[in-house]
């Protein structure tokens, strides 16, 4: 009887080899071309491609930026790092993986999104700031008497 193992994000999106090739063709590099602006041998990033080498985390880091993609979606699809920990990669890596859009489209999505997220960000924080803090008296008026004793 075969056991059905649990489906894992990176399972699902490929090996990050794919990942890299797909990337580097969308941003229309050549392997040479991705070599020389990461200073990884030619053969050892086609080894990468193919899954025959499984890149160090640094090997990743220099991919990354050189494809304009984040590193932790890198490391998520190495292995590295444990997706269900990093769940804010996901619209990062759909964005990324998408084949139908250009490099300038995902950037600028990605931009709008972050941007989206920091918004939210400052807004729950400026609420933080404004709410009382709990079992603070209100505040009286500016200018008021204080409430008279009552008669005897």
């Amino acid at each position: 009887m075969s056991r059905i193992r649990p489906t894992r994000l990176g399972d699902q999106l490929g090996t990050v080899g794919d990942f890299i090739a797909a990337q580097r063709r969308s941003a229309e590099l050549s392997l040479r071309q991705l070599a020389e602006q990461t200073g990884i041998s030619n053969p050892y990033l086609s080894q990468i491609e193919r899954g025959l080498r499984k890149p160090s985390a640094e090997v990743l880091q220099q991919l990354a930026q050189a494809l304009r993609v984040s590193a932790e979606s890198l490391y998520v699809r190495a292995g590295i790092l444990d997706p269900d920990d990093h769940r804010s990669t996901t619209v990062e890596m759909a964005v990324l993986a998408d084949p139908g859009l250009t490099e300038r489209q995902k950037h600028v999505l990605l931009e709008i999104h972050t941007s989206f997220v920091k918004e939210n960000e400052r807004a729950a924080a400026d609420r933080a700031e404004a709410a009382p803090a709990p079992n603070t008296p209100a505040p009286t008026g500016a200018g008021s008497d204080p409430a008279p004793d009552p008669a005897p």
